[in-house]
């Protein structure tokens, strides 16, 4: 149903009413979020759902009015938190808030944590501005909370670097930080996006038990509609700026009334890869492929100790076909990626169209490189945002030197247009496309060097399950047009079940279990896959975490 002021669930510690924000003003506003009134009681989770652009973000960061000033304005409604209108509230009075009553969880954990202070840095700088914790008692509130969000041995994690940490970990410490004050709201924008299905299940887990524990109100931002039948109360769906619908968690997904509500939940990717023919040749092939990563060093500087990130790994894979590569963070699948297009040091051998790539150096290996191409995981963060559109997709063929500067423009254009992008968008930049068609115009740009494999890195982890949806089949439609083949890294076993011929399953470095996609999912051999499985396609009854009252502090 749709949501009014008068039939929003009851008054809650947080209240939204009839909020609108917009961007610039006179005739050049934009109406991010037209209409939306929710409220989040104590122990309470709502979800707030819907496409990229639907608002939803806008909405979270209003209630911390972290908005750009002069940028955005709200024109009518209220955001009221324990009875107080945060939008009245000046400057000194929200940073006593901020991080302290509500804490956030943003989606992007890699440019979110500052990559020049350290883990420890970074979360006692919480601690210090809101409890004046500092020393020795902020040290071990540190490795208290990285201990509460499951990161392993956090005493030797403390001098770390975002950089040297992994997605999943990175996550954790965002959590950790949002977590250090004991907030009453916590507002977790796409809190799992980059997390493999086993640690998404453990930290929703844990943030369900630190809710109950804690009495803590979430309002959980999220494009996964399986991650909302499982963890939230009530959802309200927004489409365009606006909520569409509103109602209890179990009565929506059993009975949704809006069209759009309906279209969500069917958007699931289907279907399997077509069989290729037995006549296909083999194009790549590895043979125990090893990549180790010095972890110490003696006094003069040889490395003594050793982190094996790939251990022997073997795989073969044919023109046209695609190679799904699985597994939790950290168990080597992108670093096995990199080293495949020879980005990393390996030891092994590596053959492309039965050419021994491995023995050849960077100059000699270059001229592959343009049948070799890689669609990172964030193209937010791969595009760089001072070219345009037409620039970054037209960059690989001035470095391989191809063509005149007519022919590229076409070449461009044609790329643009097997992403499902016009032409026209040639002269726009990165910043003023949605995740779905920033994503495509990383797949343009590898595409336009018709490649003969491409890597594809996590390339629909931060989409909209719609949007996914639309960037398999569109993947699946370039690889028949151009006998393309793939090896496709991903955490979400269903967009891997919707597209590869084969899986191979990592853990910690070793191919734990590898055969026909079909196989894999029906049959799976290793208890570790089976793990992976039950993870991601666990049961969809929603858990039995409600409570009549709310939890208090303890």
């Amino acid at each position: 149903m749709p949501l009014t002021h008068e039939n929003h669930n009851h008054a809650g510690m947080l209240t939204v009413d009839d909020l609108a924000v917009n961007f610039g003003s006179g005739e050049r506003t934009v109406n991010a979020v037209k209409s939306i009134s929710f409220s989040v009681g104590k122990g309470e989770t709502l979800a707030l759902v819907g496409e990229s652009g639907s608002g939803k973000s806008v909405t979270a960061l209003s209630i911390l009015r972290l908005l750009p000033e002069g940028k955005a304005n709200h024109p009518r409604g209220t955001i009221k938190f324990n009875g107080e209108n945060l939008l009245n509230l000046d400057e000194k009075a929200m940073r006593r808030i901020r991080g302290n009553k509500i804490s956030m969880i943003f989606q992007e954990p890699m440019t979110s944590l500052n990559p020049l202070h350290t883990i420890e840095r970074q979360i006692s700088e919480v601690l210090l501005l809101h409890k004046g914790l500092s020393g020795p008692k902020a040290r071990k509130r540190c490795i208290e909370l990285l201990s509460l969000v499951g990161i392993p041995a956090p005493e030797t994690r403390l001098s770390a670097y975002p950089h040297q940490l992994s997605g999943g970990q990175k996550q954790r410490v965002m959590i950790a930080m949002a977590l250090a004050n004991e907030p009453d709201l916590l507002i977790a924008d796409e809190p799992t996006t980059a997390l493999d299905v086993t640690v998404q299940k453990q930290v929703l887990d844990l943030l369900n038990s630190l809710q109950t524990r804690l009495g803590m109100g979430i309002l959980l931002i999220t494009h996964d509609l399986n991650i909302v039948r499982q963890y939230a109360d009530h959802v309200v769906v927004m489409k365009q700026g606006e909520a569409v619908e509103h109602g209890p968690c179990e009565a929506l997904f059993e009975a949704p009334e809006d069209p759009y509500t309906r279209a969500l939940l069917a958007a699931e990717p289907e279907g399997m890869a077509d069989e290729l023919p037995d006549s296909a040749e083999t194009l790549l092939k590895t043979e125990d492929l090893t990549i180790r990563f010095p972890t110490r060093k003696n006094f003069f500087g040889k490395a003594v100790e050793f982190l094996t990130a790939a251990d022997r790994v073997s795989l073969s894979l044919r023109k046209g076909e695609t190679l799904g590569i699985v597994g939790e963070s950290g168990s080597g699948k992108t670093t096995l990626g990199l080293a495949i297009m020879k980005l990393l040091g390996h030891q092994g051998e590596i053959y492309f169209k039965g050419d021994p790539v491995h023995k050849l150096s960077q100059e000699a290996f270059r001229p592959y490189r343009r049948s070799l191409q890689i669609v990172f995981q964030d193209p937010f963060g791969s595009l760089s945002p001072r070219m345009s559109v037409g620039q970054i997709i037209e960059e690989g063929l001035l470095i391989h030197k191809i063509g005149t500067a007519e022919s590229r423009k076409e070449m461009v254009n044609n790329a643009l247009r097997d992403v499902q992008l016009s032409p026209e968008l040639r002269d726009r930049y990165p910043h003023e496309f949605s995740g779905g068609q920033r994503q495509r115009i990383s797949i343009a740009r590898a595409l336009v060097l018709k490649p003969e494999l491409i890597i594809l890195d996590e390339p629909t982890s931060a989409l909209d399950r719609t949007v996914q949806k639309q960037v398999v089949e569109l993947l699946k439609t370039i690889q028949k047009k151009y006998n393309i083949s793939y090896i496709f890294i991903s955490h979400d076993l269903a967009v891997v079940k919707a597209i590869s011929h084969q899986v191979m399953v990592m853990n910690h470095g070793t191919v734990v279990e590898h055969g026909p996609c079909k196989a894999i999912f029906s049959e799976p051999q290793h208890a570790y896959t089976q793990e992976l499985l039950k993870a991601a396609f666990y049961n969809t009854a929603p858990i039995q975490h409600r409570v009549d009252t709310p939890p208090t502090y303890s």
